[in-house]
């Protein structure tokens, strides 16, 4: 390890960054050093300009890996190496705004219902029915479960925030089962048993068309919401974790507005 990539992970650590960002930034560092053939800090504000001009030109990265890459290089110009840069002279490439892709409920219902095993299943309609994040559901545990109170415990979730969030008596019923199961199979994924319910890098894929399941990845993972034995209607589609994030949520929109409705109605009724 040079120095300078110790001091910038002395700098990451004492901020307390995730494990994830405090890799993807001394990556992204690395990076730059590599493409200019020098250290990092014989380099400046023009070659940054020239490396971001780089990485969305010529390399055609998204605008916010583009982004990560900038936010990187601002930290270890400004806090690591103490150079006072302004703003203006490293911006962030302008993100256009886009409506998200949101899965109908049957669409939801067709990914579940295409998982070939419990163990799949299982962290399907985990995802779903609770709104977790990927890393969240990653270190999900058992004791995580309370079926008394009937929530789930999310520890150090985005931001180090602990939150929970309900447990429905379906779900609670699928874990159960994925549970049982997970401890006499012999071939259960050996990262789930010793602590993590689903395991420490539990992403998966499910093939596209076929709603066929293809593998564990620690990446990401991309589903289809076409079932082979469902409806024609269903959209192909690329689908990441935070695809059933974003149709827990409308669902829990939907339930609220119907409440509210219902609410109105029996307020007229009754005056």
């Amino acid at each position: 390890m040079t120095h300078l990539r110790k001091m910038m992970l002395e700098e990451l650590q004492r901020r307390n960054y995730s494990q994830t960002t405090t890799r993807a930034y001394l990556r992204a560092v690395a990076g730059f050093a590599q493409h200019f053939g020098k250290p990092p800090d014989q380099l400046g504000p023009d070659e940054i300009r020239r490396y971001q001009a780089h990485l969305i030109e010529e390399r055609k990265i998204g605008v916010r890996t583009a982004a990560n890459h900038t936010a990187a290089l601002r930290f270890f110009f400004v806090k690591t190496l103490k150079r006072p840069y302004a703003q203006e002279e490293v911006p962030y490439p302008k993100r256009p705004r886009r409506l998200p892709i949101v899965l109908s409920q049957e669409e939801a219902i067709a990914l579940i219902n295409s998982a070939k095993n419990l163990y799949h299943r299982a962290m399907l309609e985990t995802l779903y029915s609770t709104g977790m994040r990927r890393a969240e559901l990653c270190q999900l545990k058992v004791e995580d479960i309370d079926s008394h109170r009937m929530v789930i415990h999310i520890r150090q979730g985005k931001g180090g925030k602990d939150r929970d969030v309900p447990l429905s008596a379906n779900l609670l019923e699928t874990l159960r089962a994925y549970w049982r199961w997970m401890r006499r199979w012999p071939r259960a994924p050996s990262s789930a048993r010793p602590s993590c319910l689903m395991g420490s890098n539990s992403l998966w894929g499910v093939g596209r068309a076929s709603g066929r399941f293809i593998g564990p990845s620690n990446t990401t993972w991309v589903a289809s919401t076409h079932h082979k034995n469902g409806p024609s209607c269903y959209r192909d589609l690329a689908i990441s974790p935070n695809h059933t994030r974003r149709a827990h949520a409308r669902e829990v929109l939907l339930r609220a507005q119907d409440a509210a409705a219902l609410a109105e109605r029996n307020h007229w009724t009754t005056h």
